[in-house]
């Protein structure tokens, strides 16, 4: 009885370890009750071609990392990720400031890994693949509408990427298309 005790207590806390280092990793998305995506409100469909959908727009108000790492740093440690390297990390808005998300909302930070298959330089991919549908002419068949776009980054973007990516005419380069299923 005694043996059966202690293998009982051996598998719980293997468990319990184990759930530990999955949730300490860094993911792929994020958990959407921290970062659930912020929208400007003052970019609308209405207003796209005054504000996203020109050139330039977003670096009239990118946050400083300045602004943005002691979110980083504070979010990397209460979020629990084992690795709090901040340079491997990049301080991201789940949706994007080109498809006209908060700049500074915490509710739409979060540490976006830079490694992996899906870091943050593959979802900045599609990011701009969104821009390009939100702000071409309505005529076009690749055209969909803010929402659309918001609602696709904001949701599971991998699912998005293969989407609006993978699925493009005409087709992105080899690089882009390796995330493909």
């Amino acid at each position: 009885m005694q043996h059966q005790s202690f293998a009982v207590a051996a598998l719980t806390l293997a468990l319990a370890s184990y759930s530990h280092d999955a949730s300490a990793a860094a993911p792929n998305l994020p958990d959407h009750d921290k970062p659930p995506g912020v929208a400007d409100t003052a970019v609308t469909q209405g207003n796209i071609k005054n504000n996203i959908c020109v050139p330039g727009y977003t670096d009239s108000l990118r946050p400083h990392t300045t602004e943005t790492n002691a979110t980083k740093k504070r979010q990397l440690k209460e979020w629990g990720y084992a690795d709090r390297t901040m340079l491997h990390y990049e301080e991201d808005h789940l949706i994007s400031l080109q498809l006209g998300g908060d700049a500074l909302d915490e509710g739409n930070l979060w540490p976006q890994p830079y490694s992996g298959k899906w870091g943050a330089r593959v979802k900045d991919t599609l990011e701009g693949e969104l821009k390009r549908r939100i702000c071409s002419k309505p005529t076009n068949p690749d055209h969909i509408s803010l929402k659309e776009g918001r609602d696709a980054i904001s949701g599971d973007w991998i699912v998005a990427y293969d989407k609006y990516v993978c699925k493009r005419t005409p087709k992105l380069s080899a690089k882009m298309i390796a995330h493909c299923r």
